[in-house]
Protein backbone atom coordinates (compact mmCIF):
# COMPACT_ATOMS: atom_id res chain seq x y z
CA UNK A 1 0.00 0.00 0.00
CA UNK A 2 2.87 2.63 1.14
CA UNK A 3 4.85 1.79 -2.51
CA UNK A 4 1.46 2.16 -4.33
CA UNK A 5 0.59 5.46 -2.60
CA UNK A 6 3.57 7.07 -2.59
CA UNK A 7 6.08 5.64 -6.05
CA UNK A 8 4.92 8.75 -8.21
CA UNK A 9 6.03 11.05 -5.46
CA UNK A 10 9.46 9.78 -4.50
CA UNK A 11 10.46 7.02 -7.10
CA UNK A 12 10.45 3.27 -6.82
CA UNK A 13 14.11 2.89 -5.56
CA UNK A 14 13.13 5.26 -2.66
CA UNK A 15 10.18 3.20 -1.48
CA UNK A 16 11.65 0.22 -2.20
CA UNK A 17 14.63 0.90 0.25
CA UNK A 18 12.10 2.37 2.84
CA UNK A 19 10.33 -1.17 2.97
CA UNK A 20 13.71 -2.83 2.87
CA UNK A 21 12.19 -5.24 0.03
CA UNK A 22 14.38 -6.44 -3.08
CA UNK A 23 13.56 -5.16 -6.50
CA UNK A 24 11.97 -8.88 -7.75
CA UNK A 25 9.78 -8.76 -4.61
CA UNK A 26 8.44 -5.15 -6.02
CA UNK A 27 8.00 -6.33 -9.28
CA UNK A 28 6.20 -9.78 -8.29
CA UNK A 29 3.87 -7.65 -6.44
CA UNK A 30 3.41 -5.22 -9.07
CA UNK A 31 2.65 -8.32 -11.50
CA UNK A 32 0.04 -9.88 -9.33
CA UNK A 33 -1.59 -6.40 -9.29
CA UNK A 34 -1.79 -5.76 -12.64
CA UNK A 35 -3.33 -9.13 -13.34
CA UNK A 36 -6.20 -8.88 -10.13
CA UNK A 37 -6.55 -5.65 -11.99
CA UNK A 38 -6.95 -7.21 -15.91
CA UNK A 39 -9.46 -9.99 -13.64
CA UNK A 40 -11.53 -7.39 -12.22
CA UNK A 41 -12.03 -5.72 -15.17
CA UNK A 42 -12.86 -9.03 -17.38
CA UNK A 43 -15.58 -9.54 -14.68
CA UNK A 44 -16.94 -6.34 -15.36
CA UNK A 45 -17.09 -6.20 -19.35
CA UNK A 46 -18.79 -9.31 -18.80
CA UNK A 47 -21.30 -7.63 -16.55
CA UNK A 48 -21.71 -4.62 -19.02
CA UNK A 49 -22.24 -7.01 -21.80
CA UNK A 50 -25.16 -8.75 -19.56
CA UNK A 51 -26.55 -5.50 -18.77
CA UNK A 52 -26.23 -4.08 -22.27
CA UNK A 53 -27.85 -8.08 -23.88
CA UNK A 54 -30.26 -6.76 -21.08
CA UNK A 55 -31.29 -3.68 -22.39
CA UNK A 56 -31.55 -5.38 -25.79
CA UNK A 57 -28.79 -3.19 -27.22
CA UNK A 58 -30.18 -0.18 -26.27
CA UNK A 59 -28.28 0.90 -22.74
CA UNK A 60 -25.28 3.45 -23.22
CA UNK A 61 -22.93 4.41 -20.33
CA UNK A 62 -25.61 6.22 -17.81
CA UNK A 63 -28.36 3.12 -18.35
CA UNK A 64 -25.23 0.40 -17.76
CA UNK A 65 -23.59 2.66 -15.38
CA UNK A 66 -27.17 2.73 -13.57
CA UNK A 67 -27.57 -1.10 -14.09
CA UNK A 68 -24.22 -1.82 -12.10
CA UNK A 69 -25.09 0.34 -9.27
CA UNK A 70 -28.19 -1.23 -8.63
CA UNK A 71 -26.73 -5.03 -8.62
CA UNK A 72 -24.70 -3.20 -5.36
CA UNK A 73 -21.23 -3.02 -8.06
CA UNK A 74 -19.81 0.57 -7.28
CA UNK A 75 -18.35 1.82 -10.68
CA UNK A 76 -18.20 5.43 -12.26
CA UNK A 77 -19.12 6.51 -15.62
CA UNK A 78 -15.63 7.12 -16.82
CA UNK A 79 -14.68 3.36 -16.16
CA UNK A 80 -18.06 2.05 -18.05
CA UNK A 81 -17.11 4.47 -20.99
CA UNK A 82 -13.28 3.47 -20.99
CA UNK A 83 -14.69 -0.09 -21.20
CA UNK A 84 -17.40 0.14 -23.49
CA UNK A 85 -15.56 2.16 -25.92
CA UNK A 86 -12.30 -0.21 -25.77
CA UNK A 87 -14.66 -3.47 -26.18
CA UNK A 88 -16.63 -1.52 -28.85
CA UNK A 89 -20.23 -1.93 -26.77
CA UNK A 90 -21.96 1.04 -28.02
CA UNK A 91 -25.78 2.18 -27.88
CA UNK A 92 -27.96 2.43 -30.83
CA UNK A 93 -28.30 5.60 -32.36
CA UNK A 94 -31.50 7.70 -32.69
CA UNK A 95 -32.50 8.36 -36.50
CA UNK A 96 -35.21 11.42 -37.06
CA UNK A 97 -38.84 10.61 -37.79
CA UNK A 98 -41.67 12.70 -39.14
CA UNK A 99 -45.18 13.95 -37.76
CA UNK A 100 -48.22 12.04 -39.11
CA UNK A 101 -51.28 13.68 -37.73
CA UNK A 102 -52.83 16.76 -39.83
CA UNK A 103 -55.01 19.59 -38.43
CA UNK A 104 -58.53 20.28 -39.14
CA UNK A 105 -58.68 23.79 -39.73
CA UNK A 106 -62.16 24.02 -38.93
CA UNK A 107 -61.70 22.28 -35.56
CA UNK A 108 -62.04 23.94 -32.51
CA UNK A 109 -58.89 23.26 -30.72
CA UNK A 110 -58.62 23.32 -26.88
CA UNK A 111 -56.36 24.91 -24.62
CA UNK A 112 -52.79 24.21 -24.10
CA UNK A 113 -52.69 23.62 -20.32
CA UNK A 114 -49.38 21.62 -20.24
CA UNK A 115 -47.38 24.64 -21.59
CA UNK A 116 -44.09 22.03 -21.88
CA UNK A 117 -44.22 21.12 -18.32
CA UNK A 118 -44.34 17.63 -18.36
CA UNK A 119 -43.70 16.99 -13.89
CA UNK A 120 -46.56 15.25 -12.85
CA UNK A 121 -46.74 14.21 -9.01
CA UNK A 122 -49.31 11.28 -8.75
CA UNK A 123 -50.75 8.89 -11.17
CA UNK A 124 -53.48 9.33 -13.60
CA UNK A 125 -52.96 13.33 -13.71
CA UNK A 126 -51.73 14.18 -16.75
CA UNK A 127 -51.96 11.44 -19.80
CA UNK A 128 -50.39 12.43 -23.15
CA UNK A 129 -51.17 11.11 -26.65
CA UNK A 130 -49.89 10.96 -30.27
CA UNK A 131 -49.81 8.96 -32.91
CA UNK A 132 -46.79 7.79 -35.72
CA UNK A 133 -46.50 5.81 -38.55
CA UNK A 134 -44.41 2.15 -38.97
CA UNK A 135 -43.46 -0.08 -42.43
CA UNK A 136 -44.04 -3.47 -43.11
CA UNK A 137 -43.93 -5.20 -46.55
CA UNK A 138 -47.24 -5.24 -46.44
CA UNK A 139 -47.53 -1.88 -45.91
CA UNK A 140 -48.03 0.92 -43.47
CA UNK A 141 -48.81 0.65 -39.98
CA UNK A 142 -50.42 3.32 -37.76
CA UNK A 143 -49.55 3.56 -33.57
CA UNK A 144 -51.68 5.42 -31.27
CA UNK A 145 -50.26 5.34 -27.58
CA UNK A 146 -51.67 7.26 -24.00
CA UNK A 147 -48.72 7.77 -21.46
CA UNK A 148 -49.05 8.78 -17.65
CA UNK A 149 -46.26 11.78 -17.44
CA UNK A 150 -46.43 10.21 -13.61
CA UNK A 151 -44.20 7.42 -14.47
CA UNK A 152 -43.78 7.58 -18.40
CA UNK A 153 -45.90 4.47 -18.33
CA UNK A 154 -47.99 3.25 -21.60
CA UNK A 155 -51.20 2.96 -20.36
CA UNK A 156 -53.09 2.94 -23.68
CA UNK A 157 -51.85 1.29 -26.95
CA UNK A 158 -53.89 0.93 -30.51
CA UNK A 159 -52.40 -0.26 -34.13
CA UNK A 160 -54.11 -0.39 -37.45
CA UNK A 161 -53.45 -0.10 -40.65
CA UNK A 162 -55.33 3.20 -40.91
CA UNK A 163 -54.79 6.41 -39.09
CA UNK A 164 -58.36 7.70 -37.50
CA UNK A 165 -60.19 8.57 -34.67
CA UNK A 166 -60.72 4.83 -33.62
CA UNK A 167 -56.97 4.41 -32.88
CA UNK A 168 -57.25 7.10 -30.16
CA UNK A 169 -60.73 6.11 -28.91
CA UNK A 170 -59.24 2.25 -28.67
CA UNK A 171 -55.91 3.53 -27.10
CA UNK A 172 -57.97 5.82 -24.63
CA UNK A 173 -60.65 3.22 -23.51
CA UNK A 174 -56.86 0.60 -23.00
CA UNK A 175 -55.66 3.56 -20.32
CA UNK A 176 -59.74 3.87 -18.90
CA UNK A 177 -59.98 0.40 -17.98
CA UNK A 178 -56.19 -0.54 -17.06
CA UNK A 179 -56.35 2.51 -14.87
CA UNK A 180 -59.72 1.97 -13.43
CA UNK A 181 -61.36 5.07 -11.29
CA UNK A 182 -59.77 8.14 -13.08
CA UNK A 183 -60.96 11.84 -12.03
CA UNK A 184 -59.90 14.98 -12.82
CA UNK A 185 -57.18 13.68 -16.04
CA UNK A 186 -55.51 16.13 -18.31
CA UNK A 187 -55.50 14.89 -22.19
CA UNK A 188 -52.76 16.30 -24.05
CA UNK A 189 -52.19 15.73 -27.87
CA UNK A 190 -51.46 17.66 -30.89
CA UNK A 191 -53.95 18.80 -32.78
CA UNK A 192 -54.46 16.41 -35.02
CA UNK A 193 -57.69 15.84 -36.85
CA UNK A 194 -58.24 12.45 -34.76
CA UNK A 195 -57.64 14.22 -31.69
CA UNK A 196 -60.68 17.11 -32.33
CA UNK A 197 -63.07 14.14 -33.96
CA UNK A 198 -66.65 14.10 -32.47
CA UNK A 199 -65.85 10.58 -31.17
CA UNK A 200 -62.85 11.50 -29.15
CA UNK A 201 -64.22 14.31 -27.51
CA UNK A 202 -67.46 12.50 -26.52
CA UNK A 203 -64.90 9.51 -24.95
CA UNK A 204 -63.58 12.34 -23.13
CA UNK A 205 -66.54 13.79 -21.89
CA UNK A 206 -67.71 10.46 -21.04
CA UNK A 207 -65.03 9.89 -18.55
CA UNK A 208 -64.81 13.49 -17.44
CA UNK A 209 -61.28 13.92 -18.93
CA UNK A 210 -59.87 17.69 -19.62
CA UNK A 211 -58.50 17.76 -23.18
CA UNK A 212 -55.53 19.80 -23.45
CA UNK A 213 -53.69 20.56 -26.83
CA UNK A 214 -50.34 21.67 -28.04
CA UNK A 215 -49.86 25.08 -29.98
CA UNK A 216 -49.70 25.02 -33.66
CA UNK A 217 -46.38 23.62 -34.77
CA UNK A 218 -44.99 23.60 -31.93
CA UNK A 219 -42.90 20.06 -31.95
CA UNK A 220 -42.11 20.96 -28.13
CA UNK A 221 -45.65 21.03 -26.92
CA UNK A 222 -45.69 17.05 -27.02
CA UNK A 223 -42.39 16.38 -26.56
CA UNK A 224 -42.47 13.43 -23.79
CA UNK A 225 -44.39 11.44 -26.21
CA UNK A 226 -42.54 12.44 -29.22
CA UNK A 227 -39.68 11.19 -27.15
CA UNK A 228 -41.31 7.79 -26.92
CA UNK A 229 -41.48 7.00 -30.19
CA UNK A 230 -38.02 8.34 -31.05
CA UNK A 231 -37.00 5.64 -28.41
CA UNK A 232 -39.63 2.93 -30.08
CA UNK A 233 -37.81 3.08 -33.81
CA UNK A 234 -34.65 3.59 -32.26
CA UNK A 235 -34.47 0.62 -30.07
CA UNK A 236 -36.99 -1.27 -32.31
CA UNK A 237 -38.59 -0.67 -35.59
CA UNK A 238 -35.77 0.80 -36.94
CA UNK A 239 -33.80 -2.63 -36.98
CA UNK A 240 -36.45 -4.31 -38.16
CA UNK A 241 -38.01 -5.41 -41.56
CA UNK A 242 -41.58 -6.61 -40.83
CA UNK A 243 -42.58 -8.62 -43.75
CA UNK A 244 -46.33 -8.72 -42.49
CA UNK A 245 -48.40 -6.22 -40.25
CA UNK A 246 -49.14 -9.06 -37.57
CA UNK A 247 -45.32 -9.48 -37.37
CA UNK A 248 -45.35 -6.26 -36.67
CA UNK A 249 -48.08 -5.62 -33.93
CA UNK A 250 -46.27 -8.31 -32.15
CA UNK A 251 -43.30 -7.15 -31.88
CA UNK A 252 -44.41 -4.12 -30.65
CA UNK A 253 -46.73 -5.56 -27.86
CA UNK A 254 -43.70 -7.72 -26.74
CA UNK A 255 -41.43 -4.09 -26.87
CA UNK A 256 -44.29 -2.04 -25.01
CA UNK A 257 -45.73 -4.86 -22.56
CA UNK A 258 -42.67 -6.39 -21.50
CA UNK A 259 -39.56 -4.41 -22.24
CA UNK A 260 -40.69 -0.96 -22.00
CA UNK A 261 -43.13 -0.91 -18.89
CA UNK A 262 -41.24 -3.28 -16.87
CA UNK A 263 -37.78 -3.85 -18.04
CA UNK A 264 -36.11 -0.87 -19.43
CA UNK A 265 -34.66 1.85 -17.48
CA UNK A 266 -36.06 5.38 -17.52
CA UNK A 267 -33.52 8.56 -16.51
CA UNK A 268 -36.32 10.21 -16.08
CA UNK A 269 -37.52 8.70 -12.49
CA UNK A 270 -34.43 7.56 -11.50
CA UNK A 271 -33.22 4.70 -13.84
CA UNK A 272 -36.38 2.73 -12.94
CA UNK A 273 -38.64 1.23 -15.16
CA UNK A 274 -42.33 2.37 -15.42
CA UNK A 275 -43.96 -0.26 -13.78
CA UNK A 276 -41.16 -0.78 -10.79
CA UNK A 277 -41.52 3.40 -10.52
CA UNK A 278 -44.84 3.21 -9.66
CA UNK A 279 -45.10 0.09 -7.68
CA UNK A 280 -42.47 2.07 -5.53
CA UNK A 281 -44.60 5.01 -5.04
CA UNK A 282 -47.73 2.79 -4.10
CA UNK A 283 -45.89 0.84 -1.53
CA UNK A 284 -45.10 4.52 0.21
CA UNK A 285 -48.68 5.87 -0.44
CA UNK A 286 -49.57 2.82 1.38
CA UNK A 287 -46.86 3.06 3.92
CA UNK A 288 -48.50 6.43 5.18
CA UNK A 289 -52.11 5.33 4.98
CA UNK A 290 -51.26 3.05 7.65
Amino acid sequence: MFIKENRKQYGIGLCIKVLGISRSSYHRWLNREVRQRRSEELKLVEQIKYYYSLGRGNYGVPRITASLRRAGILVNKKRVARLMRINKIKAKTRRRFKKTTQQNKKAEFSNNLLNQDFSSTKRNKIWTSDITYLWTKEGWLYLCVVMDLFSRRIIGWSIGHKISSELVTKSLQMAITQREKIEAVIFHSDRGSQYTSTEVRAMLKENSITQSMSSTGNCYDNAVTESFFHTLKTELTNWNNYETREEAKRSIFEYIEIFYNRVRLHSTIGYLSPVEFEEINNNLINKKVA
